[in-house]
């Protein structure tokens, strides 16, 4: 009951404010303002990422907390794009196969409990020619002992960050889905902990046959 309290109440208002630092609102400029059409952004938590899309028409906010939702209504209302909330998981897309051209996803896959299933959706729904924008926080792979580190920290952090992981490898998960990336970099966010540091950014398609 406590915990539950904490996932639903507290955890979303910290991971608000955690959200907005400067080096992670770069990287969604970078990342979105060029998108344009109809876009499913997973995660779509307090709606950070709203200010950030220039051209888009349709937005579909897939949030499985309706809790978490509310709190982004303040920013929905000053959106000027429709906002669409979509209550379900990532792992079980309500969208027919091939029909979305952008899918957007920001800090969120660390938190997917089934992130094969999540991806393999993702790609389902994807278009030939859609495009998956990224920004994720993920494993090193050039430092064993912070690679070490996450690895022994993952099983707090899942507690207390609401299933985050600190040690997935992104790129190899979206490769083993049958991605194909069209840009990709690593990068350090500044004014973090140097064990959740490391950053990947990439878009990316579906590889062909």
């Amino acid at each position: 009951m406590i915990y539950k309290f904490y996932q639903q109440h507290i955890f979303p208002h910290l991971l608000n404010q955690l959200m907005q630092t400067p080096s992670f609102m770069q990287s969604r400029q970078i990342l979105l303002g060029n998108i344009q059409g109809q876009v499913l952004e997973i995660g779509f938590g307090t709606g950070i990422n709203l200010d950030f899309y220039q051209h888009i028409e349709h937005l579909y906010a897939l949030e499985p907390n309706a809790e978490v939702f509310h709190l982004a209504a303040e920013r929905i209302a000053k959106a000027s794009f429709k906002v669409q909330h979509i209550q379900a998981s990532a792992e079980k897309l309500p969208f027919p196969d091939q029909s979305l051209e952008h899918i957007v996803s920001t800090w969120t896959m660390c938190s997917i409990a089934n992130i094969e299933q999540a991806l393999s959706e993702i790609y389902r729904v994807l278009k030939p020619t859609g495009v998956l924008h990224l920004v994720e926080h993920v494993q090193y792979h050039d430092n064993e002992n912070l690679k070490r580190l996450q690895n022994i920290l993952t099983p707090v952090q899942k507690i207390i960050a609401d299933g985050c992981h600190l040690n997935r490898n992104i790129e190899q998960l979206l490769h083993d889905a049958k991605f194909s990336f069209l840009d990709k970099q690593y990068f350090d966010a500044e004014k973090l902990p140097k064990v959740g540091r490391r950053m990947f950014m990439a878009t990316a398609q579906k590889m062909l046959d």
